[in-house]
């Protein structure tokens, strides 16, 4: 199935790290800083939507930090550091804890290959067979990849390379980009380069010199994956009181969940690095932000 990274990657219920990242990458540190301080994410409180709403009205306020609750740590650090130090958006980032930080460059990295991935999808390429122009890597008795050793396929070698990719020996690959990023050539090729100038990243170099330890070389990543040992069965409901506070409140408008589908149980095993939540929903079919 589609190796789709997660939405937990991104921020599930506040998609902001990728956007944050963008603007790492871009250098733009004052709109990395604000852009996690205030983008509204979905089904927040009042008070953490009523504070994030007046930063993006009114900017770094006293006003707003006494709106912004106390559990609300990150924004809040960041805010009185902006407050004490207006122009260094860098310090109001840092505020961040480091691997925080780290992931705002993943979410990127990760964005532009599930780009890349529903593209072939949508353009009818093959993720599973490899064309002309495709990075193929080998994968172990564990279904890892070897990203350090895809090989270019060529007219000549397709069938061949194609043949293993059946075989579960080889993988086409997709880009999670960085400095050394390799892209593919021929018509995969032109696909990479145009989600990364769509994104407007086709120009960057990926070097973070305000804080190297952000810098990435870039890696590729299967566009298929696949699992074993599956089962379904039904399972007996839990008591109420070792339930969710969303589960007590029960499907709202737009949602696509009801009570009695949640009283199965799937087992399964998959290669490290691939996503329950995403094999999942290709039997439960709900949208990102519900799983």
């Amino acid at each position: 199935f589609p190796n789709w990274i997660g939405p937990q990657r991104f921020g599930s219920g506040r998609a902001v790290t990728a956007e944050v990242g963008r603007s790492v990458v871009q250098h733009k540190w004052d709109e990395a800083a604000l852009t996690y301080i205030s983008k509204e994410g979905e089904y927040e409180s009042p008070d953490v939507a009523s504070f994030r709403e007046h930063i993006r009205k009114h900017g770094i306020t006293q006003e707003g930090l006494e709106l912004a609750p106390e559990w609300l740590g990150y924004e809040r650090r960041m805010t009185e550091h902006l407050l004490n130090n207006p122009d260094d958006h860098i310090g109001a980032f840092r505020k961040l804890p480091n691997n925080l930080q780290l992931m705002t460059i993943h979410a990127l990295q990760s964005v532009v290959f599930n780009r890349t991935l529903r593209k072939r999808l949508e353009q009818g390429m093959s993720i599973t067979t490899p064309e002309a122009g495709d990075l193929v890597g080998r994968l172990d008795e564990r279904g890892q990849l070897s990203a350090n050793n895809c090989v270019l396929v060529e007219e000549r070698t397709a069938p061949r390379i194609g043949r293993n990719c059946q075989l579960g020996r080889l993988s086409v690959t997709g880009p999670l980009p960085g400095r050394e990023i390799r892209t593919c050539k021929g018509k995969p090729g032109e696909l990479e380069e145009s989600i990364l100038a769509e994104m407007g990243l086709d120009e960057l170099n990926w070097e973070i010199e305000d804080i190297p330890r952000l810098t990435t070389s870039g890696t590729r990543r299967s566009l298929t994956t696949s699992f074993e040992e599956f089962t379904v069965e039904a399972a007996p409901k839990a008591s109420d009181d070792s339930l969710g506070e969303n589960w007590n409140k029960g499907p709202v408008e737009g949602s696509r969940w009801h009570p009695d589908g949640a009283c199965l149980k799937f087992r399964f095993t998959l290669s490290s690095g691939s996503y329950a939540t995403i094999l999942l929903r290709e039997f439960m079919r709900t949208p990102l932000n519900q799983l």
